[in-house]
């Protein structure tokens, strides 16, 4: 069962992530695109309120659940700024990063050092990910540098920091309250966190967004399902196994990305892609079972 729910969670999220990156294709800023997907998350999950009692969650859920939205709001805008910016077959594969930066941050605050396996996967997955752009005349022999210095991968890389960070407080957020107090909370606090960011940064560009959103509304509604239901999956998924084991089965997801990317919009390397992926996939399961 719980294999199944993580094949659901994995198809639900590389197919949002197809939407975001059609949306952002069609001249809308991300962040408007966070806050309109935020506020059809908000119209499911408000009848779902009635399905669970609030009021006996306690204080260490509504704590854990503040914070894990906040993180995972900001991480989504960085997301989808990614995906506006760089190929679905790169954007996938860098996933694996996720394990590396958690690794990063376990050994910085909780003094937990990998052994050398773990270094070893590290190294794999840098390995893969110099493979992710072909060779060039203008990159032979910097691989790994020009994809550093892509904007899309910066993004990329600072919306896998901020959703690492933010797996924590998720976490305990699902163990103090359940799978579907944590969804619903999640969703309901990260629209006016995504209102107010909008606001902040991109409030003259309301009206050009709004115009052009009303002819995309099914895409927008069909993004906002896709998100509730992976984001209710990684919930079912955190409360039965160990996160480390969760980030290791949610790596298989960059393979779909890849041939979704040569499917859907044409891009190109798939083969070189495929290939950079099942080693980086390789090295995550290294680090993680270290």
């Amino acid at each position: 069962m719980e294999l199944l729910v993580v094949f659901g969670r994995l198809l639900f999220s590389s197919f949002a992530n197809v939407f975001q990156k059609k949306l952002a294709h069609q001249g809308l800023h991300p962040f408007f695109i966070v806050m309109v997907s935020y506020l059809v998350l908000t119209i499911i999950c408000i009848p779902l309120l009635w399905s669970f009692n609030p009021f006996t969650l306690d204080q260490t859920f509504w704590v854990n659940i503040f914070f894990a939205a906040l993180l995972d709001m900001a991480a989504t805008l960085f997301l989808v700024m990614s995906l506006s910016k760089t190929d679905l077959s790169v954007f996938g594969p860098l996933n694996a990063y996720k394990v590396v930066i958690s690794m990063l941050l376990a050994m910085l605050f909780i003094g937990e050092i990998p052994s050398m396996q773990g270094f070893v996967g590290v190294g794999i997955i840098v390995l893969g990910s110099y493979f992710l752009f072909p060779p060039s005349t203008k990159t032979t022999g910097h691989a790994l540098l020009h994809l550093l210095l892509e904007r899309g991968v910066q993004y990329r890389f600072l919306s896998i920091l901020l959703f690492s960070i933010g797996t924590l407080p998720l976490k305990n957020a699902v163990i103090a309250g359940d799978a579907i107090s944590t969804t619903v909370f999640w969703c309901l606090i990260g629209f006016p966190l995504a209102v107010i960011a909008h606001t902040i940064f991109l409030k003259d560009n309301f009206t050009k967004d709004y115009e052009q959103s009303k002819k995309h509304v099914y895409q927008f509604l069909y993004l906002g399902i896709l998100i509730f239901l992976m984001q209710y999956m990684t919930m079912i998924v955190f409360s039965k196994l160990l996160i480390a084991y969760s980030l290791a089965l949610f790596q298989l997801g960059m393979v779909l990305q890849v041939f979704l990317g040569y499917r859907l919009f044409n891009e190109k390397h798939i083969i070189r892609r495929l290939a950079a992926s099942l080693v980086m996939i390789a090295g995550s399961l290294l680090v993680l079972k270290a």
